[in-house]
């Protein structure tokens, strides 16, 4: 995947950690205003929508005119969150609703797009918010998989791609269906160590398996952040395939990175000192989660089609991590991609993504 020729800086640059802080403390996305865009009448899906991010690209979806389905873990959070946006800002009853939706159990995914298959006359829009970021190593005990790899990754994958033909057919007549995918700066500094085992077993004859590597414990170590990172990187890597076979014209896939917010409630396994030091980094460097949402309601609604398979950060096209531009990560990504649609094959992805 070579370069954007419209990037103004180079994707190692952005990866770095000085533009990373010049980011956080002197770039704000500006506000998508009804100047900007109208979605009066269109219907979106905000993930994780009950508190920090997911709460306020929901809000700024609203103030576009835009229905809101709240698709949350815990019913009753949502509930208060959306009892909270009718109160301080007088949306429509009907223009927010809550459905249940947890992102640790791939029946409640079927079940999630199968509801939206057959209630929703009309959706246009999917922000997929929900993640986690575990401070301890903890494994899915229906899949095995370490519990970010399984969220952040496997289960966001499945919920994405279960998606595009809902947002292919129930599109409104204002353009194709949008959908935005939440990553992090952190994606491009993951040291993706579980790679190298991989692919030199496939370059002695056998089949490399990336993610079979993230159901044993972390060696030598558990690292909360490399593994927070790591399953960032792996969601770009499969998407940077999946793009590939998803026409701009039906259903535009784009990636978003807020930046590092304060209120986003993503550290809030933290305890101790653990949580007094990213208390005091979010107070020195994060940015609100009202300006981090920004990005996610630009790349849903005003970039259009420019924004398939892009990466979108500060409400502009940036550079995605440089793994993704190197021959290594073009061979990853397509092996990620291959043996990943082979995982959730359960759900019939191939023949989902064969169909658009």
């Amino acid at each position: 995947m070579p370069p954007n020729p419209q990037f103004d800086i180079s994707p190692a640059k952005r990866a770095g950690l000085l533009h990373f802080f010049y980011r956080q403390l002197f770039v704000t996305a500006p506000l998508v205003t009804a100047k900007d865009t109208n979605l009066t009448g269109n219907t979106a899906i905000v993930t994780g929508s009950n508190v920090g991010l997911g709460l306020e690209s929901a809000r700024q979806l609203l103030d576009l005119g835009c229905k809101v389905i709240l698709a949350v873990r815990d019913e009753k959070k949502g509930e208060v969150a959306r009892k909270h946006l009718l109160s301080s800002h007088g949306y429509g009853s009907s223009g927010i609703e809550v459905w249940k939706l947890d992102m640790a159990s791939y029946d409640s995914i079927v079940q999630f797009v199968g509801r939206a298959k057959r209630e929703l006359d009309r959706l246009d829009i999917a922000i997929l918010n929900a993640g986690i970021f575990n401070v301890r190593e903890a494994f899915d005990a229906t899949t095995g998989y370490e519990e970010d790899v399984q969220v952040n990754y496997l289960s966001t994958m499945l919920l994405t791609v279960l998606l595009l033909p809902v947002l292919k057919e129930k599109r409104g007549s204002n353009g194709p269906g949008r959908l935005v995918v939440v990553t992090s700066d952190t994606a491009a500094w993951a040291k993706f160590e579980e790679r190298t085992q991989a692919m030199t077993a496939g370059n002695e004859g056998s089949a490399p398996h990336l993610i079979a590597a993230f159901k044993k414990p972390m060696s030598p170590s558990w690292d909360m952040a490399e593994r927070y990172s790591t399953s960032k990187l792996l969601g770009l890597l499969f998407l940077s395939e999946l793009v590939q076979r998803v026409p701009s014209s039906l259903v535009t896939v784009a990636f978003a990175n807020p930046g590092f917010c304060k209120g986003s409630n993503l550290a809030r396994q933290a305890s101790g000192i653990l949580k007094f030091v990213f208390i005091l980094q979010t107070h020195l460097l994060g940015r609100t989660c009202s300006v981090g949402a920004r990005s996610f309601v630009h790349a849903a609604s005003v970039l259009g089609q420019a924004a398939h398979g892009q990466y979108i950060e500060d409400a502009k096209i940036q550079p995605l991590p440089p793994l993704l531009y190197e021959p290594e990560g073009l061979r990853l990504a397509r092996s990620l991609y291959e043996e990943t649609l082979s995982e959730l094959s359960f759900a019939g992805v191939r023949d989902v993504i064969d169909g658009l």
